[in-house]
């Protein structure tokens, strides 16, 4: 089974973005081949400083490998360093409709927040399906947020199987059933984000300990004493067992039972020590890993090139089937001239 998921390298990595990718990513990684893909050219579709980019490159790379991703299972690359990636997009572009791309969630989302629009956020999910449907992608990891992004891509893979042939396999999504969405800890109706959350509310995968007991017991409730899972009248203890399910593996109902009783303080105690038991170690290895760039750069070019080998036939079946020319002497024109030309 070939397997695709990717991540942004824009902000600190928190609870939210482990609970709703990263572990599945490891779990993943052991069902098939997997390719797991920095999207660095998703970062640029909003204004970004160019060095704040090179470096949360590189702090990513270093948190995918600290959560558990193994280079010897795993395929793990920067998407800019793979040129299929830019140069499907283009021609998926062809068999994507504008009203679609104008029915995305986060376009509307994040264009309301801006004066400047950039084409680029408005035909990213293109781009998108491109990273998915390159690799033949059976299965993708990812989270809740990302339903529609995936649904734009199987169907522009069903148009241009249509149009053109059989080309990609049609991919089917995996979203974790406990903790898809994390909420901010001071605004729970709100998803924890390091762009868009309160600052106290988000829980940084590098946080040091005495930081995240801070956070989770500082977290907002809601009235009554009583621990129960109920999003709708108790968001707030609702994202507080969610965040303990994720923590330690243990279903809705069964934390409700030990809670039975006992009233937010230990509750918000336990969760905040459960979450320091699951973060620490990959903090630790974190910082281990990206004190050494030099390592964390050699790793990226290993997966990039096995990457660009797996992701190749499918560019080629693209350019023969859409009717392009194929060249005689290689992709690139100029590299060797055919005989009398």
């Amino acid at each position: 089974m070939r397997i695709f998921s990717g991540i942004q390298p824009t902000g600190a990595k928190h609870l939210g973005n482990y609970s709703g990718g990263f572990r599945q990513y490891v779990a993943t990684q052991e069902e098939g081949d997997a390719f797991f893909c920095i999207v660095d050219l998703h970062s640029i579709t909003v204004e970004h400083d160019p060095e704040a980019l090179r470096r949360s490159t590189l702090d990513l790379a270093a948190m995918l490998f600290a959560v558990g991703l193994d280079p010897e299972r795993s395929t793990i690359f920067c998407q800019s360093h793979v040129s299929a990636h830019a140069e499907s997009a283009w021609l998926l572009s062809a068999v994507t409709s504008f009203g679609q791309l104008q029915r995305m969630t986060q376009f509307k989302d994040k264009s309301d927040r801006r004066e400047f629009v950039s084409a680029g956020l408005f035909t990213y999910p293109v781009l998108m399906a491109g990273d998915i449907l390159l690799y033949q992608t059976d299965l993708v990891p990812i989270g809740d947020d990302q339903r529609q992004h995936l649904e734009l891509a199987r169907d522009v893979a069903e148009r241009f199987n249509a149009r053109f042939g059989e080309t990609f396999r049609i991919p089917e999504g995996r979203y974790p059933e406990a903790g898809a969405r994390i909420m901010d800890l001071q605004e729970p109706e709100r998803k924890m984000s390091t762009t868009g959350g309160t600052p106290q509310g988000t829980v940084l995968i590098a946080d040091p300990p005495e930081v995240v007991r801070k956070k989770v017991r500082s977290a907002v409730t809601d009235s009554g004493r009583e621990v129960r899972h109920d999003p709708e009248q108790k968001p707030g203890i609702s994202n507080l067992i969610e965040i303990m399910s994720v923590a330690t593996g243990e279903s809705f109902a069964d934390i409700e039972t030990r809670y039975d009783g006992e009233g937010y303080g230990p509750f918000k105690t336990d969760v905040a020590d459960a979450v320091v038991g699951l973060l620490d170690p990959i903090r630790r290895r974190y910082e281990e890993l990206r004190d050494d760039p030099v390592e964390l750069q050699r790793l990226l070019a290993r997966g990039a090139e096995k990457a660009r080998n797996a992701s190749q036939p499918t560019l080629d079946r693209m350019y023969e089937v859409m009717g392009f020319v194929k060249p005689e002497a290689g992709r690139f024109f100029g590299a060797a001239r055919p005989k009398g030309l």
